[in-house]
């Protein structure tokens, strides 16, 4: 089983650049996360870095293998406006291709639920590429589809893709 921590402000250099591997691990085999393909170390490192720096306002959570290395992460970031203060949103959720099919991804999510509920919050919303592996993960975890949004973000090839939101009360 896969150990899930959060990660504070302490952070190794090791451990950045193993997120940053992540990251563009996940945008090279295509995953539906923002950024396209070609993604550089200093693109990744940059959105690590912005994130890393608003530890006050979002949990980052991270899996690590038996060696101590971290393999995926996910987000859970509490809405800010008063009129929800119940919400959080999922975002990012990675995981490297060499550690798929494991579990990792189902045991970060269900770290961000435990971690949604120790913020107060009781609903989360997120949302995934149409058709993509997590599409599944979210529906097994009881996750209700909202809606689709076609021609939500662009793929690499140069094509749209449709977006599927995602909620649970929690």
């Amino acid at each position: 089983m896969p150990k899930i921590e959060r990660l504070t402000t302490a952070l190794t250099a090791k451990d950045r650049y193993a997120l940053i591997e992540v990251l563009m691990d996940v945008v090279e085999g295509g995953g539906a996360i923002s950024f396209l393909p070609p993604l550089t170390e200093g693109e990744a490192g940059a959105f690590w870095d912005k994130a890393l720096a608003d530890l006050a306002h979002r949990s980052i959570l991270v899996a690590r293998d038996d060696a101590g290395r971290i393999q995926g992460s996910v987000q859970v970031i509490p809405a800010p406006m008063p009129n929800q203060p119940h919400r959080a949103d999922i975002a990012k959720l990675l995981v490297h291709r060499d550690a798929r099919r494991k579990g990792l991804g189902r045991a970060l999510m269900i770290a961000a639920e435990a971690e949604t509920k120790a913020l107060g919050r009781s609903l989360l919303t997120l949302d995934t590429r149409r058709g993509d592996a997590a599409e599944a993960l979210y529906r097994s975890l009881g996750y209700t589809e909202s809606g689709i949004i076609p021609r939500y973000a662009k793929n690499a090839d140069g094509s749209f893709h449709d977006t599927v939101i995602f909620y649970k009360e929690i």
